[in-house]
Formats: structure tokens, sequence, C-alpha cells
């Protein structure tokens, strides 16, 4: 692996306003074996044709039949890459030039499946925080910490291949919210998280991200999840109680921000009641549950950049 492919996937649903800038990224990597998969999922827009207005071998387009939701489009677009390496690029995204220079050695050491580097989230005016600035990821062998303190941003990791070969599914197409989390924590079981202590990549944070208009799903996903990792591993709760616990908390954070959204206050504090005490957050949550739910709707889009 002196001089590895590395088979960059742009899943692409009418991504056009930011899909030039994203594809200019990778074009700019001073690691010069790449390709980009670029799956069209029935884009409308003029996405095809930015994409195909660059030429030559490593830039590959495809159209797909039907609209699929993100998580099989990407099964469907890894299964047409050719790297020994997997990474990663939403039309929206953005790498630095010496992101696959620096990530790609790292592969060299032992079990290593995924390198992740630093990452800046940003929006049109400015950069809002830069992800590991206070506190470094953990790596190694970190099963445990991905399934209850989940770290990857997705436009940061690099997958070693047969990383991606010894899982049963790549992205379970049940999920739309957490399908990141459940293939990351799934592959962290067998291989190991290495890290670039850089800033290499950046996220773009808008209102019409997925992540911030569809939060509805994530209480329900999560639920789901934990069924399947019982499934998967023995005694799974058991083994892993810390963990599980933590999971459970962060799907009763989403399930009272719900109910409090949908005008239900009362009912947000009677699922916190549990765990107010024991966490922090779950306790402001039941304090602040007592003002009207614009006010801490406002103060978080502020606080994540979606307002300026």
């Amino acid at each position: 692996m002196s001089n590895p492919l590395v088979s960059v996937i742009m899943n692409c649903h009418n991504g056009a306003q930011y899909l030039r800038e994203a594809i200019d990224s990778v074009v700019a990597q001073t690691y010069p074996n790449w390709e980009i998969v670029f799956w069209d999922n029935q884009s409308t827009d003029d996405s095809a044709e930015i994409f195909k207005s660059y030429q030559g071998p490593q830039f590959r387009y495809f159209l797909a039949p039907e609209y699929t939701a993100l998580g099989e489009a990407r099964n469907l677009a890894i299964q047409q890459s050719r790297g020994e390496l997997v990474a990663f690029l939403d039309c929206d995204d953005l790498w630095l030039s010496r992101k696959l220079e620096k990530q790609v050695p790292l592969f060299q050491k032992g079990p290593v499946g995924i390198v992740i580097c630093d990452t800046i989230f940003f929006n049109n005016k400015k950069d809002i925080r830069q992800l590991y600035k206070r506190k470094k990821p953990p790596t190694g062998f970190v099963f445990k910490e991905l399934l209850g303190a989940y770290f990857i941003s997705m436009e940061t990791p690099i997958i070693r291949r047969s990383a991606l070969s010894d899982l049963d599914h790549w992205f379970d197409p049940r999920f739309e919210m957490i399908e990141e989390y459940d293939f990351f924590v799934r592959l962290g079981l067998k291989w190991e998280v290495a890290y670039v202590d850089e800033v290499l990549a950046k996220w773009r944070v808008h209102s019409s991200s997925w992540t911030w208009s569809k939060s509805e799903l994530f209480p329900v996903e999560t639920r789901l999840f934990l069924d399947k990792m019982n499934n998967l591993i023995p005694d799974f709760k058991f083994q892993y109680v810390e963990e599980f616990s933590a999971v459970r908390l962060k799907i009763a954070l989403q399930e009272a921000i719900i109910s409090w959204r949908m005008g239900n206050p009362k009912r947000a504090r009677e699922i916190l009641k549990p765990f107010r005490r024991e966490n922090l957050f779950a306790g402001l949550i039941t304090s602040w549950s007592w003002l009207p739910f614009k006010t801490f709707d406002f103060v978080n889009r502020m606080r994540v950049g979606l307002v300026s």
C-alpha cells in the first residue's frame, strides 16, 4: 500500500450549489492517486453537468436508476469503487489539499481500518468551531468510545477496503439519520482508528442539511440500533453497561426536545426525570422547558452556526 488508490465517494442529489468547490478540493490534493465515484441520485439541477465538465479517467459518473436514501446510495457507490482505500466527501463539504497525503501513510501501522483528521465546521460567512481543538479523539480499538460518545465527522475518515469486507452489510438502509454512526461503530469492533492531528477538512453547516431537517428520526432509529447490537453481540447491554446507558440518555434527550418542540413541555420533563440528577444537560433542558421552545431553538441554532 505504498501508493494505494483512494476512491472518493460523492453522493449527490441536487447538490449543484456547492459541488464545484467540493470537487476542486479533491483535484487540489497533493496525493495524486485518487478517483471520484460520483453517484448522481436522480438530481434535477445542474449537478451532472458540473461533474461532467471535469475530464479524465479519475472522474467516474454514475446515474442512479432510481432515487434512494443516502445510506443505500453510498452502498451502491461503494460497489462501483476500485480503490484499496475509500473516503467520503459530500457535495457541500471540503478537503484541504494535503488531506490524503497526510492520512494515507497511517494505514501502514498495524490493524488500522479507519484514519480520521481534525475538521472545521463552517457556514457561508465564517468558521464556527474546530472539532478536536479542545479534546483529541481516542485512537486504537475504540469500539466503546464510538458506541457511547460517537466522534467521527463524515468528511474526515478514510477506510481500508478490507475492513469493509469484514462487514456483512455497509450502510443500513433502514437508517436515514444514524447510518454513519451504525456503520462506524460496527467497523470499530475489529479495526483500529488512527488520527492525524491537523485540520484537513471542513464541514458546511446549513439549514437544509439532513442532520437538521430530520432530527425526529434520531430516537426511533437509535432504539432500532440498540436492538441490532443486542442481536450482534451476546449480552451486549451487560458487556457495555456505561455505553448502553449513554445511548439511552441521548434517546431521552432527543425525545424530550421533540416533545417540547411539539408543544408538550410537560411530557419533555417526564421523559428526563430519571436522568436530570445524573446528567447536567438533562437538568438544563428540564429547566429551559418552562420557556418557549423557540427561545431554545434560536440559541441552539446560533450555537451551531445556523443563525448569525
